[in-house]
């Protein structure tokens, strides 16, 4: 993929039809097989709504990345503070016919480059995912280690099995 074409841009509320354009083709993908297609719509619902939506970016502080090829929406990235020190990536998605591309490689480290400069120096960045998701390796191979085990429940009865992941940024 011709990096001069891919552009990685904030966005805010208007961007959020884009966001959930992507997120209803990539998340599904992304979890089918691996969680309950009745969790799948819980989770959408949960996470994905233009009031969920909304809410991170407003009162939660989340911060998305859109990017784009050729000026097509294919994936996005967001991170939010957490605590000193400490961001949380909440969410990165590419849509699965740009996956291995580097698309995924590159959202992530926007995500890290606006943690450290909300710290303005050193920090760690942190996110949940999945046991079962393939992307943990895609996570160990940007540099994260785990560094725990976590089963918490979430939306309408059901349970995230996920493992923290953590990388230094510096």
């Amino acid at each position: 993929m011709d990096s001069k074409s891919l552009s990685i841009v904030p966005v805010g509320l208007s961007g959020i039809p884009l966001i959930q354009r992507i997120a209803g083709i990539a998340f599904p993908a992304t979890y089918k097989g691996i969680v309950s297609d009745e969790q799948i719509v819980s989770m959408m619902g949960w996470m994905y709504s233009t009031e969920s939506l909304t809410k991170q970016m407003t009162d939660e502080k989340n911060q998305f990345f859109l990017a784009s090829w050729n000026d097509e929406p294919i994936g996005f990235v967001s991170v939010r503070p957490d605590s000193p020190a400490v961001y949380h990536l909440e969410k990165l998605y590419v849509l699965p016919a740009s996956q291995g591309t580097g698309v995924g490689g590159r959202l992530f480290r926007k995500a890290c480059e606006q943690a450290r400069s909300w710290q303005n120096g050193p920090c760690a960045v942190q996110l949940n995912v999945n046991k079962n998701n393939k992307a943990v390796q895609f996570y160990l191979h940007m540099g994260m280690q785990k560094i725990k085990d976590v089963v918490e429940p979430i939306s309408d009865g059901f349970v995230k099995d996920d493992y923290i992941m953590e990388i230094l940024v510096k």
